[in-house]
């Protein structure tokens, strides 16, 4: 089926899409703000620079949409007919990238935890598989020290 949109419509489209602040990347970050916890975002010094990282604890949350890293089994992770070659390439890219910065990841002594796009939608379950991730809010507000990190 081609394109319904004229290339420049297409342009500024894909355009808009963004790299970070996106809808279910939003709706992680609050619940878990809201559930006390507190985080870095983006964190350039953690493998693979993940969406959300608690550095005292070691754990990493990668939040990836259906359709860029192609959630396996998912409705939202549906082909791009035009051009498919140039998308099928890049969906394996994204992948290939992925399992690069989990295994780097892990290798460094991290847990990550991946949340889909589609698993953001449902609330309640999204809540208490993020809980039971990251653990007790901790109360006293004591954060690891860059020497503390250094150590690890």
């Amino acid at each position: 089926m081609p394109d319904r949109l004229t290339p420049e419509q297409r342009s500024k489209l894909m355009s808009r899409i963004r790299r970070a602040d996106t809808a279910p990347e939003l709706a992680v970050r609050r619940m878990l703000h809201r559930l006390g916890y507190r985080f870095r975002l983006q964190w350039k010094a953690a493998p693979g620079r993940p969406d959300v990282a608690f550095p005292g604890r070691r754990k990493m949350i990668f939040v990836h949409g259906c359709f860029w890293h192609q959630h396996p089994g998912c409705r939202l992770a549906g082909e791009h007919k035009p051009r498919s070659d140039f998308w099928k390439a890049k969906f394996e890219r994204n992948r290939a990238r992925d399992a690069r910065d989990l295994a780097r990841a892990q290798a460094d002594g991290w847990e990550v935890l991946t949340v889909w796009e589609c698993e953001a939608r449902d609330i309640g379950a999204l809540e208490a598989r993020l809980r039971s991730f990251v653990g007790p809010v901790r109360q006293d507000r004591s954060y690891a020290s860059s020497e503390d990190l250094a150590r690890r």
